[in-house]
C-alpha cells in the first residue's frame, strides 16, 4: 500500500431533519450553554466506524462487540477475540503493531489500557492522524421539540400489584432542522514514531484516506435508526496540501454556513476567502467538494474546486 504523506483539511456537513443526530444523557439533542445545537466528534467517528465495519468489512478495533452472553467485551477480551491472541503473552511493540493494523486506530487514535490476569505494562496512547472537531449547527434556527410515544406494553408493578390497565407512555426529542459542520485535519506524521517503534510498516496509506473520505461522505446516511432517521451526509469539503507543505490552516467549522433560504444553500465563502490568499493558494494540491447536486446547492465554491458526487 502507498504511504499517504500529505496534510489535509476539510469539513463534513451532516444534515438533520426531524431527527436526533447526537443526544445527551437526557435524550435531547446536545446544546451549548448559549442554546446552540452541537454534536461531539465521537458521533461522527461512530458513524464512520459503523460504515467501515458493516459496508467495507475493515479492521475496526474500537467498536462494540458482544460475548456469548450478549454482554460487551472488556478491552482485553475484545483485543483477544479480535486478533485471536492472548494479550497477556504479548510484548508492547507486538500489541502496538496489531493496533496499527486497524484503520480506526490509525485514523482516530486510541487509548489502550487493558486489565486482567498476567497483563502488565501494556498501556498505550496513540495519537491518530485524523482529528475531527465537535460539529456545530451552522443553521440560523435550532428548534428542539418533544413528542409522546406509546409502548404496546405496560411496566410491571410490584409483586402482588394488580395488572395495569394502560400501556406505558414515553417521549422522544428531535431537532426540527440542523446542519452540523465538523472540522477535519489530517497529519500522517502523528503516527511516524509509533509505527517505527512497532517494527511494522503500518503507516496511514492512500487507501486508508480513500476509505476515510468514503465514510465521511456516506456514514451518516448509511446508519439508519429510529432516532437518526432524517440524519444524512450533506457535504464533504476536502483540501489536500502539496507533499512537504508545512502550511497550517485553521478549523473550517465556523467557515461554512448554511443559509436560511428556500434551497438551504451551503455557503463556503469563509473557506474560499482563506484559500484564495497567495501564501495558502501556492501550497494546495487539490480541493474537492462532494455533495448531491440534486438536493444541495453550493455558493462561493473555492477557486479550482472539483465538484464530485457524494
Amino acid at each position: 500500500m502507498t504511504k499517504f504523506n500529505k496534510r489535509a483539511y476539510g469539513a463534513a456537513v451532516i444534515k438533520s431533519i426531524n431527527s436526533n443526530y447526537n443526544a445527551d444523557f437526557s435524550h435531547q439533542p446536545r446544546t451549548l450553554p448559549d442554546g446552540r445545537v452541537y454534536a461531539t466528534d465521537k458521533a461522527l467517528k461512530y458513524l464512520v466506524r459503523n460504515f467501515w465495519t458493516k459496508e467495507l468489512s475493515e479492521k475496526v478495533m474500537y467498536y462494540k462487540r458482544l460475548n456469548k452472553d450478549f454482554n460487551p467485551f472488556d478491552l482485553a477480551n475484545s483485543y483477544n477475540d479480535f486478533f485471536k491472541v492472548d494479550v497477556s503473552k504479548q510484548k508492547k511493540n507486538e500489541v502496538l503493531g496489531n493496533l496499527l493494523k486497524c484503520i480506526d486506530v490509525k485514523s482516530f487514535g486510541a487509548t489502550f489500557a487493558p486489565k486482567g490476569p498476567g497483563i502488565k505494562d501494556l498501556n498505550l496512547s496513540i495519537h491518530g492522524a485524523v482529528q475531527i472537531t465537535h460539529g456545530l449547527n451552522q443553521f440560523v434556527r435550532g428548534e428542539i421539540f418533544s413528542e409522546q410515544i406509546l409502548s404496546p406494553f405496560s411496566n410491571p408493578g410490584k409483586e402482588g400489584d394488580k395488572e395495569k390497565s394502560a400501556s406505558t407512555l414515553g417521549s422522544q426529542s428531535k431537532l426540527r432542522e440542523g446542519h452540523y459542520v465538523h472540522g477535519i485535519s489530517v497529519n500522517p506524521k502523528n503516527l511516524e514514531v509509533l509505527t517505527a517503534l512497532s517494527g511494522t510498516d503500518n503507516h496511514l496509506s492512500t487507501e486508508d484516506i480513500d476509505k476515510l473520505k468514503l465514510g465521511l461522505r456516506r456514514g451518516a446516511t448509511y446508519y439508519d435508526s429510529s432516532a437518526k432517521a432524517g440524519t444524512d451526509n450533506e457535504l464533504l469539503l476536502w483540501v489536500e496540501l502539496k507533499e512537504g507543505s508545512k502550511m497550517v490552516l485553521p478549523s473550517f467549522t465556523e467557515l461554512v454556513k448554511v443559509l436560511d433560504t428556500e434551497k438551504r444553500e451551503i455557503d463556503l465563502g469563509g473557506v474560499q476567502k482563506l484559500l484564495a490568499q497567495d501564501n495558502v493558494k501556492s501550497e494546495i494540491a487539490k480541493v474537492e467538494v462532494f455533495y448531491n447536486k440534486a438536493i444541495s446547492t453550493i455558493v462561493n465554491k473555492p477557486e479550482g474546486a472539483l465538484e464530485l458526487d457524494l
